[in-house]
């Protein structure tokens, strides 16, 4: 899996002119699945995410949790991080899951960080607007093949 982690101060997002979900304090989290992902990569990189000591403590040093600071996350579907751009000027995408896992997984990966903090989505596979805040800017690169 691949996650693309945006620290925010707020985040939305828009389908067909209606907001589908918005935070404030958190993480904008765009997520891709790849073929060979499971349950137990997606609990994993939530872990990862969730432990992340990256929002300012009272002195302003990247200390805390998302915990700690009671923030949220916004969960958007996002096959297009396993674009290929090897060849050519088009990115070819055959790298990434197919749909059916790929929805599987996005909804596992909610359900599980939605124990932990509160999560919103867009919605899978829809056309999306999202709109967001980056606060600091801090943004963080995570690729599950990477990590374990």
């Amino acid at each position: 899996m691949r996650a693309l982690l945006q620290r925010v101060s707020q985040a939305q997002v828009t389908v067909d002119g209606q907001v589908t979900g918005a935070i404030g304090n958190g993480f904008l989290i765009l997520l891709g699945v790849g073929p060979d992902d499971t349950p137990q990569i997606a609990e994993r990189l939530w872990d990862k995410i969730r432990r992340l000591r990256v929002f300012d403590d009272a002195v302003g040093k990247m200390n805390l949790s998302l915990e700690a600071v009671g923030g949220s996350v916004l969960v958007v579907s996002q096959f297009t991080l396993y674009a290929n751009c090897r060849r050519g000027n088009r990115p070819g995408f055959t790298d990434a899951a197919k749909p059916e896992l790929a929805n599987e997984l996005y909804q596992h990966f909610c359900q599980i960080a939605a124990c932990d903090v509160p999560v919103k989505t867009g919605i899978f596979a829809a056309e999306m607007q999202v709109s967001l805040i980056n606060d600091g800017p801090i943004t963080i690169w995570l690729d599950t093949d990477d990590l374990f």
